[in-house]
């Protein structure tokens, strides 16, 4: 068998909204109150922090559910099949449908069912969940999809990573200007061409950490909507990430046998460019190697932070060449690594 990735798809959403937009919003601190420093100073550490310019926001019209059908179409294109056979969908994300300008997450009926309604997929045998699993979703659906196809019970698989956080977001949180929207997607099956998921590894953490993301009310107290939006302590992911995510890559990499030096490239979460670094950077310290220049593709810069999208959406700009100087071959082997709300975290290696 050689259960791994055979077509990819993504879609980045047209509008763009830059750092300077947020010069004139009211942030203020979880207490209710404003900083002691400009927007202008709050942005400039932001975006020295993080690497975020700017970030992709979804046309009013479309949610979360019709990026990942515009992902999943262009994934089955790549991967040459008739969307008929598949057996599997496995939509992941974690807010639902949030319709533009609402707060209510709608997920009856669940996205991916809506997916296979708009691919216009008659099998019914060709089943569809979703999975709520953090920003290492997608990952996690990979992982699933190939114990599917390895016991049997499936050939084609489906897995869609979406999100549209710019509709659970707080304007008065500074945190605000990480969250952005997009949508990546895969088949997975078991195929001459489709290179092979070699190993992976998951964890989830529930005692401290289990609330390091949550659903919070505004920073705005005089605000009277009962109204909930994505908050987090982030100092503690960075910490708890720094200290998990190395680990679940250098596990994986172990089971698979390959050694670290033919790893071409690590797709990370795109949550925080300096936290990034410090996890690949710790990773390689652990085997007593310096990071290599080029190893960690990124498109944080350009397209935020959208949760379960940013590891498909750059394995697939990398794929076919949208991102410069950086590029992967067949049998190049490469590490997909995810930390998020749960707190979960996960890692594949998979030969292209």
């Amino acid at each position: 068998m050689s259960i791994g990735i055979s077509g990819t798809g993504c879609y980045i959403p047209s509008i763009t909204t830059q750092n300077k937009d947020f010069e004139h919003h009211n942030f203020l601190t979880s207490e209710g109150i404003p900083f002691d420093y400009t927007n202008e100073v709050i942005i400039e550490k932001f975006k020295a922090i993080t690497g975020i310019a700017e970030r992709r926001y979804a046309k009013k019209e479309l949610n979360t559910s019709d990026l990942g059908f515009f992902a999943a179409r262009d994934a089955i294109e790549d991967a040459g099949i008739d969307a008929e056979e598949l057996d599997y969908i496995i939509f992941a994300h974690n807010f639902g449908d949030v319709s533009y300008g609402q707060s209510q997450s709608d997920t009856v009926p669940s996205l991916a069912t809506r997916v296979k309604h708009l691919l216009k997929i008659k099998n019914p045998k060709c089943v569809a969940y979703d999975m709520l699993f953090g920003c290492p979703g997608w990952i996690e659906g990979v992982i699933q999809a190939n114990a599917f196809i390895k016991s049997g019970i499936a050939k084609k698989c489906l897995v869609i990573g979406a999100e549209t956080l710019s509709r659970v977001i707080d304007q008065h949180d500074r945190d605000s200007m990480i969250y952005s929207d997009g949508a990546g997607a895969c088949i997975i099956e078991d195929s001459e061409d489709s290179g092979e998921i070699l190993a992976h590894t998951s964890a989830t953490y529930t005692n401290e950490e289990a609330f390091y993301l949550f659903f919070g009310e505004s920073h705005n107290k005089a605000c009277t909507s009962k109204t909930q939006y994505i908050k987090m302590y982030g100092r503690k992911i960075y910490e708890f990430a720094l200290n998990h995510v190395p680990n679940a890559m250098r596990n994986s990499l172990e089971k698979s046998g390959i050694p670290i030096e033919n790893v071409k490239k690590i797709f990370i979460h795109q949550a925080n460019e300096k936290m990034d670094e410090a996890i690949v950077k710790r990773f390689y310290k652990s085997y007593n190697l310096e990071m290599p220049e080029g190893v960690m593709p990124m498109n944080i810069h350009e397209m935020g932070n959208s949760s379960v999208a940013t590891v498909p959406t750059l394995f697939h700009m990398v794929k076919t060449g949208k991102i410069e100087n950086q590029q992967i071959e067949k049998g190049d082997v490469v590490i997909f690594a995810s930390v998020g709300a749960g707190m979960n975290i996960n890692a594949i290696v998979h030969r292209c």
